[in-house]
């Protein structure tokens, strides 16, 4: 799980190299992702492997642009606003209060690399979601969550298809660079408040508990109220150390408990760390494997 507003940050994360491209381009990652290494390295098929991304801008990540690694093994990309607007008829007038959820307007529900269109009939997970728009209407805490929406998405999957391997990036507080501090907290609240809900997903679910490692972590910081040219809590522009230094939760039955690693680490290493917890190569990515959640 990663919490990012910026894809090119997020295709870094996902590829295990400093990608370098246009944020707003639509392009896919040059380098191998975490996606395709895993279903290469253990033959895994398209339903193993899921990404679900806050925006249409993320809808490339599952998989690279097939220069250095052969094209079809990425994941399945979900972009949640899309599918309820497809559930909901593409209009949000038979369900009061989310309107704000459906403001994005994406063209395609589901992005899969174009060898695996037939492994998932898309009218079976769109309606998998249209059986349970009542419900995620009854529980969610706020309809003005996009993240809300992205958990009970992610619940879903794992329900009806029970992947190896599950990317969600939430998003909700990126509203700190609208400059609005409370709105900011909110959004940090609301962020631990859906981590904790995705563990005792994971905890209650027999497919996942007690075998399951769950990793948080954001693409970087923000910068330093102390930084003359920066924004404090609003942006992560001025390459400050405050910006430039983040953090990692590790939770699994793997995992030991209530120990804090303090040494200097790279967010390259979290791809070559999921190729050895979970027996997968990683050749082309940098970093090193983090040993203490191994």
């Amino acid at each position: 799980m990663e919490f990012s507003d910026i894809y090119v940050a997020t295709a870094s994360l996902a590829t295990g190299v400093y990608e370098r491209f246009d944020n707003f381009a639509d392009v896919a990652p040059k380098n191998p992702t975490v996606f395709e290494y895993f279903r290469k390295g253990l033959g895994r098929p398209a339903n193993d492997a899921w990404v679900i991304a806050p925006s249409n801008g993320f809808n490339r990540i599952g998989q690279s642009d097939g220069t250095q690694f052969a094209g079809g093994l990425g994941a399945q990309v979900i972009l949640p606003k899309r599918l309820l607007a497809s559930a909901l008829g593409k209009s949000s007038t038979n369900s009061p209060g989310l309107e704000f959820v459906l403001q994005d307007n994406y063209e395609d529900l589901l992005f899969r690399p174009a060898s695996v269109q037939s492994e998932v009939q898309l009218a079976k997970l769109t309606e998998m979601l249209h059986l349970s728009v009542d419900d995620f209407v009854h529980h969610a805490k706020t309809l003005a969550s996009a993240d809300e929406l992205s958990v009970y998405v992610m619940r879903q999957v794992m329900r009806q298809f029970a992947p190896s391997l599950l990317w969600i990036t939430l998003h909700d507080m990126d509203i700190a660079h609208t400059g609005a501090y409370s709105l900011y907290l909110e959004g940090i609240r609301r962020t631990d408040r859906l981590c904790a809900e995705i563990w005792r997903m994971i905890e209650t679910d027999p497919e996942y508990k007690g075998r399951t490692t769950m990793l948080v972590l954001p693409d970087f910081g923000r910068d330093s109220d102390l930084n003359a040219s920066g924004n404090g809590f609003q942006h992560h522009r001025t390459g400050d150390p405050l910006s430039r230094t983040t953090w990692m939760m590790a939770m699994g039955p793997r995992v030991r408990p209530n120990r804090t690693v303090d040494r200097p680490l790279d967010s390259l290493d979290l791809v070559p760390t999921l190729g050895a917890m979970m027996d997968f190569a990683t050749p082309l990515a940098k970093g090193k494997p983090i040993v203490e959640v191994l």
